[in-house]
């Protein structure tokens, strides 16, 4: 589902990614490793379009993608929940649920599924998203980036400050959606047991490359935790 060949970027005159190629494909959890600082969110940012990459290219079900702006690359199909969530914090919950239908006609419904996988989201659409936890908060901004309907979903360290309990329920969210096989889902993450958990394929990185990459029930086997430790 997408195709990624030989990235390369740069920060000014520091070369952030350097070469790195993956595949994502449909109902497989693709899972990003590594240390602070080796480029993983910025790898992330390049797949939507945040940040140019210098060369290389991306391909998302046959379509060349790396010279599309953000917006096209969201109607294309590509769903992404940032570090930090970023939801808005003085809208609703209904009302940053409904800006993940901003491209979409109006009137488009929410779909009555993100309240089957977050049932408290279904309780809470009149409260503000400042006034939610910091996993409630979570659980809203994938659900906002899932609203459209994306076909890759893209996710940067989703377990972040957030509590052991949500952390479970989250998981199961993003298993459910591998299950359904229509959804290719990348994921970065720093919680190894969490990563281990979901990881269907993973990568490893370190220095802007790629240095490990192979099948998620084969990363103890692989000593992906010594990698990745702090």
């Amino acid at each position: 589902m997408l195709i990624v060949k030989n990235i390369q970027q740069y920060y000014g005159g520091s070369h952030i990614l350097r070469d790195v190629s993956f595949e994502a494909r449909a109902g497989r959890v693709t899972v990003l490793l590594g240390r602070n600082g080796v480029g993983k969110t910025t790898l992330l940012k390049s797949l939507m379009g945040l940040v140019p990459i210098r060369s290389g290219s991306i391909e998302f079900e046959g379509m060349p993608l790396h010279r599309r702006t953000p917006y096209e690359r969201a109607r294309a199909g590509l769903g992404f929940v940032p570090q930090g969530r970023e939801i808005f914090a003085r809208l609703t919950v209904e009302e940053n649920l409904r800006m993940g239908l901003a491209y979409r006609p109006g009137g488009t419904p929410i779909p009555p599924e993100l309240y089957e996988l977050f049932p408290v989201l279904g309780q809470m659409l009149g409260r503000r998203g400042g006034d939610l936890s910091g996993g409630q908060q979570q659980q809203l901004a994938i659900a906002r980036a899932l609203a459209p309907g994306p076909r890759l979903l893209i996710l940067d360290e989703p377990t972040e400050g957030i509590q052991p309990s949500i952390i479970k329920d989250i998981g199961r969210v993003i298993r459910r959606l591998a299950g359904r096989g229509d959804m290719a889902i990348v994921l970065c993450e720093q919680y190894y047991d969490f990563a281990r958990e979901l990881a269907d394929d993973y990568l490893v990185m370190e220095r802007g490359e790629v240095i490990a990459r192979g099948l998620g029930k084969d990363m103890d086997a692989q000593g992906v935790r010594q990698l990745v430790a702090i």
